[in-house]
């Protein structure tokens, strides 16, 4: 059996759960998300949490049920809090800007890239090599952020490119004559 799944995702207050058969709505102050559960897991809530569990004993259907709570207590953390990723920009002369819906960066390129923000993603730049991705989907903010760092990913020799504030680049020593 799943550990994972035998932990209660604990449900806090403003955030309003309906399940409709194997549809789970979550509905927060934020926004609202909904994932449709896989057929042998079973979501019951109790009080103010909910409760997994995988229907048989495969090991496919206890994997689905530990996911499934995973996937779920994110949707819960999303409409209640929220999501965000934040990605330095690092070399000389190499910016970004939010001007409406679209994110311009300048990456050392002979042309600025213009990056589309996605419904649902907020991008925020408190200075200009910094950007905050934001939004309630976990999934989607992830993706925004893996987007706009494939852009200029950071090399190893000088460090210069699109990264995540957390992420440490190993960098390597330069060829010796």
């Amino acid at each position: 059996m799943s550990r994972i799944a035998n932990n209660p995702v604990s449900i806090p207050s403003g955030v309003d759960i309906n399940i409709d058969g194997q549809q789970v709505k979550v509905k927060g102050g934020k926004g609202e998300l909904s994932h449709q559960v896989h057929s042998l897991v079973a979501v019951e809530q109790e009080d103010n949490a909910l409760k997994f569990k995988s229907l048989d004993e495969s090991k496919a259907a206890n994997a689905l049920a530990g996911t499934t709570r995973a996937v779920i207590q994110n949707l819960v953390i999303g409409v209640s809090d929220g999501f965000e990723r934040k990605l330095t920009i690092v070399g000389v002369g190499y910016r970004a800007a939010v001007q409406g819906k679209v994110l311009n960066l300048t990456l050392g390129f002979s042309h600025p890239v213009n990056f589309e923000i996605p419904e649902g993603i907020q991008i925020e730049t408190p200075s200009q090599t910094e950007v905050v991705v934001k939004g309630i989907d976990k999934q989607k903010v992830g993706q925004v952020a893996a987007n706009i760092r494939a852009y200029r990913p950071p090399e190893p020799y000088k460090g210069k490119g699109v990264r995540y504030s957390d992420e440490h680049i190993i960098r390597k020593e330069a060829k010796k004559a």
